[in-house]
């Protein structure tokens, strides 16, 4: 005869009230501002105007080396008259028609690769042959095939864009888990449906660093593009800026640009992929 299973007694234990817990103190003000990371980097940035103006002013040299204040005023100026306004112009509609054309091409690339074993062979054996190619090494053909306007420089972006995205976009697709895969051939997936649903949601934070090392690039391209061949871009860019207040020794309008293209650089950096990251990896959890 076997015996009835045993039943453990339950019973209610009374907890004594939590008092006198220790009370967390905030953290000083100092120390709250130092965590931030916006006031750190101004910090940074304070520290290297600072050193740059005490440079000018040991140097007392404004050909060679402007002042901050100099270089600001020659900013303003430039900005009030339209002159800064309409190279920035010019230089961004350039690099946006490359850069988009570009990302276009190696997302094709990186889709054609992980679908067909020809795609594999044909993106890893061009990649080896012309990502080591420096893209303003093609200017000179580009300008022979394409002749002086914006379709040379349009050419030039697309190769410095086009192979570090493609191979970040393909490193993405190759860390995909084989389960996400496996779920997706099972839904009936495949071809382009396949990578828009399974690969590109599952590698957005590669795809994402391709995208910001692809931008800078395009960026540096294009500026010493303007700086080389200044006129092949129809009315002239941030480049051309540069090295035409070059030619007429007019230094702080040449600083003025330098920082223009570094605040245009840290601008697309710091709002327009920061927020892409924010609204999506950082959102879903993929990336800290």
């Amino acid at each position: 005869m076997s015996q009835p299973p045993y039943i453990r007694p339950e019973f209610e234990r009374e907890l004594p009230p939590l008092r006198n817990l220790p009370v967390e103190t905030p953290l000083p003000l100092n120390q709250r501002l130092w965590n931030q990371t916006w006031l750190r980097k101004c910090l940074i940035v304070a520290l290297v105007l600072a050193l740059w103006e005490i440079a000018a002013r040991i140097q007392q040299n404004d050909l060679m080396l402007p002042g901050v204040l100099q270089t600001l005023q020659a900013f303003s100026e430039d900005m009030r008259n339209g002159e800064l306004p309409e190279k920035i112009v010019n230089s961004l509609s350039t690099l946006l028609k490359g850069y988009l054309a570009g990302s276009a091409l190696a997302l094709i690339a990186s889709a054609l690769a992980v679908t067909t074993q020809f795609g594999r062979d044909l993106l890893s054996t061009l990649t080896a042959m012309l990502n080591p190619l420096p893209a303003i090494a093609l200017l000179p053909l580009a300008l022979l095939w394409f002749g002086l306007g914006n379709a040379s420089l349009i050419f030039v972006l697309i190769h410095s864009v086009m192979w570090p995205i493609a191979l970040n976009t393909w490193s993405g697709f190759s860390s995909v888990p084989e389960t996400l895969r496996m779920a997706g051939r099972n839904y009936g997936l495949s071809g382009p449906r396949y990578v828009i649903t399974i690969l590109i949601p599952a590698s957005l934070p590669a795809i994402l660093s391709g995208l910001k090392i692809g931008w800078a690039f395009a960026w540096r391209t294009l500026i010493a593009a303007e700086l080389v061949f200044g006129a092949s871009s129809g009315e002239g860019g941030l480049g051309w800026y540069i090295f035409q207040n070059r030619n007429e020794l007019f230094t702080d309008r040449v600083f003025a640009g330098l920082l223009t293209v570094i605040a245009i650089g840290l601008l697309v950096e710091g709002v327009v992929f920061a927020s892409l990251e924010k609204i999506t990896v950082k959102r879903w959890g993929m990336q800290r």
